[in-house]
């Protein structure tokens, strides 16, 4: 009986597999003819998933635009997502500093597109009293993009219905194949840095 002998491991590393490019729109989002794309951002601007960035005390003006008073929730806005990857809109409220811009952007990438941000108050547009400090971000727009900003110190609630309804005015007459489909970026870009991957370890790595 013949017996073939045992492979023996290789020293050399497998090759690593080249996953493809995310695509970042759907077949229906870039090949749609215009009337259906109304319907879709139509469904996309009453259908808004809040994830809240709280940050000060803008973000109590937040919970009383979400409240029974002023509430929100009749302009399609549904408060308080379970997580950013559930998320549409990301309201940063508050003031932004150096030590918390990483979590913020890493939370934004999270976020599926197409994504939306609304900077609520002067320390979340520009630093507010705050700007002149040593750890202090000058303003949000400085790490991710913004879509709609609210100034106040802090805003009344009514302002951010007003950004939420300036919002819905933006997303309703906008393209995605205009916003996302121009320069698409590639998976490194996509990468933040924030977070590196462990090193690869070598034989007799964790060996004393």
């Amino acid at each position: 009986m013949d017996v073939t002998p045992e492979a023996t491991p290789s020293a050399t590393p497998p090759e690593p597999v080249l996953l493809p490019e995310p695509k970042r729109l759907g077949a229906l989002a870039r090949l749609a003819p215009e009337p259906m794309k109304v319907v879709l951002n139509w469904g996309r601007r009453y259908s808004l998933w809040v994830f809240n960035f709280g940050l000060a005390c803008c973000a109590i003006e937040f919970i009383a635009a979400s409240m029974a008073r002023h509430d929100f929730i009749r302009l399609g806005v549904i408060p308080f997502a379970p997580g950013p990857r559930q998320a549409d809109l990301m309201v940063v409220s508050g003031t932004v500093t150096d030590k918390m811009a990483p979590a913020i952007k890493r939370l934004y990438e999270q976020m599926p597109e197409p994504k939306y941000v609304i900077s609520f108050g002067a320390c979340s547009n520009c630093g507010g009293p705050y700007w002149d400090s040593y750890s202090v971000t000058k303003g949000v727009d400085q790490i991710i993009p913004v879509d709609v900003y609210v100034p106040g110190c802090p805003p009344r609630p009514e302002a951010l219905l007003q950004g939420i309804l300036k919002l819905q005015e933006k997303i309703a007459r906008e393209s995605l194949g205009e916003r996302y489909g121009t320069a698409r970026p590639s998976a490194a870009a996509l990468q933040s840095g924030l977070v590196q991957p462990p090193a690869a370890a070598g034989p007799g790595a964790g060996e004393a």
